[in-house]
């Protein structure tokens, strides 16, 4: 991806296109991350990140690290601890919803945000607790602890100095956007492009949809993503009109 004569060039393997105005809409999916810690090329246990996760299966009567205090965390946590010894580190205590609240009531709540109503003092960021977790909790499963500093090769230093052997560490640790088809334009900082809701600040005939609330509230989910591409062609549309 590069700038040619006033224009976008797009280079496929099938061909090269030109073009006005271009919407970048490739999320973060593709791009998942893992923080880096000290010796952690000397761990000679497997690493995983949540997007490569199936099932507990693999990792029955193991020692497994699950890190990261989000939804799929807990999830993975509520699963594999059935089968597992395993510890689950976060950076700060978890914060479950109520039982009661499911995806209908989040959905709700979250429309409400996006309309710029008042809504009940809920984080979309916290745990819904489905089935799996409700069951974890029973089994006393859901205890979290604080993170470690570095590894070693057969697992981690915790902040005390002491070592702990594990067989397997999951990272439950989010994705980051992925823009790497744009980093030719030079536009990138820190990861992110800087934008006005999707569109680029430095780069005005540039759209950037889904890759999070920097681009739009909740832009980053299935909920939000919707909203934000919608709002984004009807902008666009007008600068066709003018």
């Amino acid at each position: 991806m590069e700038k040619e004569n006033g224009l976008f060039k797009i280079t496929t393997n099938r061909q090269t296109y030109f073009s006005k105005t271009l919407v970048s809409a490739t999320g973060t999916a593709n791009n998942p991350y893992i923080p880096n810690y000290p010796n952690q090329i000397s761990f000679t246990g497997k690493q995983m990140h949540s997007v490569n996760y199936r099932n507990p299966k693999n990792f029955s009567n193991q020692k497994v690290l699950v890190v990261g205090g989000g939804n799929s965390g807990a999830q993975i946590v509520a699963e594999v601890s059935k089968v597992a010894n395993t510890t689950w580190v976060t950076k700060k205590e978890p914060v479950f919803l109520p039982d009661e609240i499911d995806g209908r009531y989040l959905f709700k709540e979250a429309n409400k945000i996006y309309r710029g109503e008042k809504s009940k003092q809920i984080s979309l960021d916290n745990i819904v607790m489905v089935e799996s977790i409700k069951k974890a909790r029973e089994r006393g499963d859901l205890k979290s602890v604080r993170s470690f500093t570095a590894f070693y090769e057969k697992g981690v230093v915790w902040s005390n100095g002491t070592k702990e052997s594990f067989d397997a560490v999951i990272w439950c640790t989010g994705f980051k956007p992925d823009l790497k088809h744009l980093e030719n334009l030079n536009l990138l900082e820190n990861g992110r492009i800087k934008t006005k809701n999707t569109r680029g600040l430095q780069e005005p005939k540039l759209w950037l949809v889904g890759y999070g609330n920097w681009t739009g509230f909740a832009s980053a989910t299935i909920y939000g993503v919707g909203k934000t591409a919608r709002e984004t062609v009807k902008k666009i549309k007008r600068e066709f009109e003018v």
